[in-house]
């Protein structure tokens, strides 16, 4: 057996498996440097099982055979993982924006498996740019930190503020 052997995944491509784990590598860096659920290990996993479900469906062949069918059962599936990240923590739902980041990394994979892979990786950046860049906005625009929107450290800002 030579390398050549060792290394080929016919009919599956390493430029795809690289784009799955690149999109999730970058969003799941994001979400683990804010010490948020979803981080490196499962972003990259939703993104490359996404792809490796869909890929294979596609190979199939047969009159029942309904690849679009598979994007459907992943979608369910996807919607469970995402309430599995959710919870009530005094009064108020966390996680929200977890469970939104697990649908979106599963749809860079169909986006992948449907070789889609230039798109995906900037969508990926865009991803990353919307969760770093609201968090930002409402750090520094008062009105957009209000309610459960508030973040820990302008709260605790705004309580030392009301006792001096």
């Amino acid at each position: 057996m030579n390398a050549s052997h060792l290394f080929d995944i016919t009919p599956y491509h390493w430029h795809a498996i690289g784009a799955a784990m690149f999109c999730g590598a970058i969003i799941g860096l994001e979400r683990q440097l804010r010490g948020k659920p979803v981080g490196i290990r499962t972003s990259c996993l939703i993104t490359l099982g996404t792809y490796l479900f869909l890929a294979t469906a596609s190979m199939m062949q047969g009159d029942t055979v309904d690849p679009s069918r598979v994007v459907g059962q992943v979608i369910t599936g996807i919607g469970f993982l995402g309430a599995g990240v959710m919870l009530a923590k005094d009064g108020a739902v966390v996680g929200v924006t977890s469970a939104a980041t697990i649908w979106v990394l599963a749809a860079l994979g169909v986006m992948i498996a449907s070789e889609h892979l230039l798109p995906a990786i900037k969508l990926a950046i865009l991803v990353v740019i919307i969760l770093y860049g609201i968090d930002f906005l409402e750090d520094r625009i008062r009105i957009l930190g209000r309610g459960v929107h508030t973040s820990t450290k302008l709260s605790l800002k705004r309580k030392r503020q009301e006792k001096l």
